[in-house]
């Protein structure tokens, strides 16, 4: 198969998120016919059809989806070179990409990376930082997506080399007027039976919760599905449903709202962070002196942090 051409592989995409070649080439400035010619030499490239023609325009066959989700990656992963090396053409002399958990970047990780970036020594350092759950934050470790992962340190880290970072406590959130809030701490299993509003299911959270409520021999009660802790407080500031959120992601929040928050008895509940990455040896200079720095606020922090 011949090489793949970004630019008709970025027309692609559009078409199938449009569905109609006459409006990918309204908006790119291109006439119909070439970027139809595009779409049949790109069919020929890979030896299979990827487009349907109908009536009222065109969609993907099952290759055609396919290709659109490895296509996404791809121009992902180009996109990415094209910005880490425009920094270095801007004087940049270092570039660290990191995939981290919900929790860690609501937490903690942006203060410790913004610390990092105002020492004189770091200056001509670039950080990015990409929200992934656990599972992928490793998968792409391991795939070479990003240098440094940060996640809960229970997910699978066989075949990478780690050190602990922080930790945290997780905790249920309730409105004031809700008859768990005068409690000042409690277990897992007296919030079963509640209503909650919860975080995605692959959410390392959410993942240990469902498993603790099965070990109950109870399910947990959704009543509303969010993708990030403060609009998770939001429900709960309404009264709409109870929460599990770290205490210091939670603590700010509640002392604006009047929220309740009780730290979870649960063994389970105190979490640790673990840094990751491939090899040590295979850091560049500048993900190297990011991992120390993160590492020795993780060796300042005693294991509970409740």
């Amino acid at each position: 198969m011949r090489d793949l051409d970004l630019t008709s592989l970025r027309l692609f995409i559009a078409v199938c998120e449009t569905r109609n070649i006459a409006r990918v080439a309204e908006q790119h400035a291109i006439v119909g016919s070439a970027i139809s010619k595009r779409m049949a030499a790109l069919e020929e490239t890979v030896g299979t059809p990827l487009l349907v023609r109908r009536r009222r325009g065109v969609e993907p066959t099952a290759a055609g989806v396919t290709l659109l989700e490895h296509t996404r990656a791809l121009l992902a992963g180009s996109d990415r070179i094209a910005r880490d090396m425009a920094a270095y053409a801007a004087g940049v002399r270092g570039q660290v990409h990191i995939l981290a958990t919900a929790s860690v970047l609501a937490e903690s990780l942006a203060s410790d990376v913004a610390d990092f970036l105002q020492a004189p020594a770091h200056r001509d350092i670039r950080v990015g930082m990409e929200e992934r759950v656990s599972s992928d934050v490793v998968r792409g470790i391991r795939q070479g997506m990003a240098s440094v992962g940060i996640c809960w340190d229970a997910a699978p880290l066989d075949g990478l080399e780690s050190l602990p970072y922080r930790s945290d406590h997780l905790a249920i959130v309730t409105h004031p007027d809700h008859p768990l809030a005068a409690q000042a701490q409690l277990p897992f299993e007296q919030a079963l039976g509640c209503e909650f509003v919860s975080l995605p299911a692959a959410s390392a959270v959410q993942v240990m919760l469902q498993r603790e409520a099965a070990r109950q021999g109870q399910t947990l009660l959704h009543r509303v599905v969010v993708s990030n802790f403060d609009a998770a407080l939001r429900v709960v500031r309404a009264n709409l449903a109870i929460s599990v959120v770290p205490v210091e992601v939670a603590r700010p929040f509640a002392d604006l709202y009047g929220l309740a928050v009780m730290p979870l008895t649960d063994t389970w509940a105190r979490r640790r962070f673990s840094i990751c990455y491939r090899d040590a040896q295979g850091l560049s200079p500048a993900a190297r002196l990011l991992v120390d720095h993160l590492a020795a606020l993780g060796r300042q922090e005693p294991i509970d942090s409740s």
